[in-house]
């Protein structure tokens, strides 16, 4: 069990896994912390957290599990403020969508010592919505959570964060840094970018309002991740670049094929494209799970 529990960033991950944490029972208290005070007077209201803290660094004392869920550009800062603050007995974890940048974080304010008290993670479960009020106690009931234990993450240290993790119902998964943010670059970096790119497309337009009049559900489907944080999205991209860069240089490989399939007026290719598009994904992500 934990005794108490400081999440930084009271947001959809944040929340949800206290209140997984909490409906289990399985927190003594959650001690919350965010810079925007009405959203922490809302995780209060919702009984999210128990207590709000006026800094970072006051929301850990005394805390045995520290979860960062703050955007990725702002963990630097946030790390080093609560370093001197951090209880004895404390494990360190966060949530962040690329990994290689909070070891790089973690390692800058440790002066290139990796403290065996901290495991990275990432919570396969974001969402457009946002805030605490979108937090819910079953967002990770059949999520995947992947931990990035670094070489000097403690074995007890591991085991604490994948038991919270398992906790609250999520399929814990275990990768290397690397591995993590060459994978997600493809499966999530990568399909926001084209999202926020056809969207941004279509508002350069200037008949948008004709064109949106007429979407349908497959476009609506596609580009629902747009409606993302734009500002948590940013810090992705630019924190993950390299992995980024190399998936979207594929993907315009893919584009440059189509093309050349029109030009040659090459249906045949194209149905060949589109068959084994439709094959791999109902291999691997069949209807019926969704």
């Amino acid at each position: 069990m934990i005794q108490r529990l400081a999440v930084l960033g009271v947001g959809l991950i944040g929340g949800s896994l206290a209140l997984a944490l909490k409906e289990k029972g399985l927190v003594g208290e959650v001690v919350g912390y965010g810079r925007s005070q009405a959203n922490i007077d809302e995780a209060l209201s919702l009984g999210i957290i128990d207590r709000a803290a006026p800094t970072a660094a006051q929301a850990v004392i005394g805390a045995d599990m520290v979860v960062l869920a703050v955007p990725l550009a702002s963990m630097h800062a946030l790390l080093a403020e609560i370093k001197p603050h951090l209880a004895v007995n404390a494990v360190l974890t966060d949530v962040g969508s690329a990994k290689g940048c909070w070891v790089s974080d973690v390692l800058a304010v440790w002066n290139d010592q990796f403290p065996p008290f901290v495991v990275p993670a990432h919570p396969i479960a974001g969402a457009e919505r946002s805030g605490a009020a979108a937090a819910l106690a079953d967002l990770y009931i059949q999520r995947k959570v992947v931990i990035t234990a670094h070489q000097k993450s403690s074995v007890e240290a591991i085991e604490r964060v994948t038991q919270m993790w398992q906790a609250t119902g999520a399929d814990v998964r275990h990768m290397s840094v690397e591995a993590h943010d060459a994978t997600f670059a493809w499966t999530s970096h990568l399909p926001h970018l084209l999202s926020f790119a056809l969207v941004d497309m279509f508002s350069q337009r200037d008949d948008v309002a004709h064109l949106f009049d007429y979407t349908a559900g497959g476009f609506r489907d596609f580009t629902r991740i747009a409606a993302s944080d734009p500002t948590m999205w940013r810090d992705i991209v630019q924190l993950n670049a390299p992995a980024i860069s190399e998936a979207l240089a594929a993907y315009q490989m893919q584009l440059t094929h189509y093309q050349t399939l029109l030009a040659h007026q090459d249906w045949q290719g194209f149905a060949e494209s589109f068959n084994k598009a439709k094959q791999t994904r109902d291999q691997f992500l069949p209807l019926e799970n969704h």
